[in-house]
């Protein structure tokens, strides 16, 4: 029996300044076309879209006001950064955008796509509601969820939300508030925790899979070092990296980098990085992003 693709749609809020690194995002969307994302926010409009990125534009004041009203809320922060606790909301905030969509996610700018649907296989879509790709929390940066008014109203059992949402200051409820919810005793030994799961409905539904996409933080590597891969390829929407021969990856987060030596790279022009994005071939270093003229097969 042939089954239908699961449709897929992203959705990201984003307010300010396009990150240097934005026209490298875009290819790697353009890479993935039968996944679509909406990016909502007041950023410049972006040129050269591809047919499955919308660009809506939205102040931060009237997005606050949104969500204020579908959440029943008084939601007016300051920081459009407080944006991240109500990520497992967006599917409820964005019912219409989602309606006819099997899957939506959040996402975070700061990564990398690779190719998408060869990890988030139909298999795996069919199998979970929910797909994480950390082991033992809900992956804040990525993450899908089936489009299902239950799960889309998950968000209101995270303990304390009106009043933590309402606050001005970030609770991370994206990862901590929301994991808890799927995750029951996370610190207890692998035999006792897979035993606990068993009694939660919502863990039974949910794929937590280290997908190993986020070097150079504190979680070890595929080999169990902290020796991390320091540069990464990007071809025609695969990803691989240095260190782990032909082995794809469904996403780099770039997490670190951004935050330590990418805050040093001088401003590149960015007509230049279109021009390179557009190359469909590039590497990814702490040093930012660079030509990539080699095989990345190696051979």
């Amino acid at each position: 029996m042939m089954h239908k693709t699961k449709s897929i749609i992203i959705i990201i809020p984003y307010f300010g300044q396009w990150p240097f690194w934005m026209p490298f995002f875009i290819e790697s969307c353009r890479a993935n076309p039968d996944i679509n994302w909406l990016l909502i926010g007041d950023c410049p409009v972006l040129e050269r879209l591809p047919d499955n990125v919308e660009q809506r534009g939205f102040d931060f004041a009237s997005y606050c006001a949104l969500i204020s009203e579908r959440l029943d809320i008084n939601f007016n922060p300051s920081n459009p950064y407080k944006l991240c606790d109500l990520k497992p909301a967006l599917g409820f905030i964005h019912e219409a955008d989602v309606a006819s969509y099997d899957f939506w996610g959040f996402s975070d700018l700061d990564l990398i796509y690779g190719d998408l649907r060869s990890y988030f296989s139909d298999e795996r879509l069919r199998k979970y509601k929910v797909l994480s790709t950390h082991e033992r929390r809900i992956s804040g940066h990525f993450c899908l969820l089936r489009n299902e008014p239950e799960l889309n109203s998950l968000f209101w059992k995270i303990p304390d939300f009106v009043r933590r949402a309402e606050d001005p200051k970030n609770h991370a409820l994206d990862e901590g508030g929301f994991s808890r919810i799927f995750l029951w005793r996370k610190n207890f030994p692998k035999p006792l925790f897979e035993l606990v799961g068993l009694f939660n409905r919502w863990r039974r539904v949910a794929e937590f899979e280290e997908a190993f996409s986020t070097p150079n933080a504190s979680r070890p590597w595929i080999d169990g070092t902290l020796d991390f891969p320091g540069c990464w390829y990007w071809e025609n929407g695969r990803l691989r990296n240095c260190k782990d021969g032909g082995l794809e990856f469904p996403y780099l987060h770039f997490m670190a980098w951004k935050k330590n030596a990418w805050t040093k790279i001088p401003n590149a022009s960015l007509q230049s990085m279109q021009e390179l994005a557009s190359t469909q071939q590039w590497c990814i270093d702490q040093t930012g992003f660079h030509a990539h003229g080699a095989d990345i097969d190696g051979s």
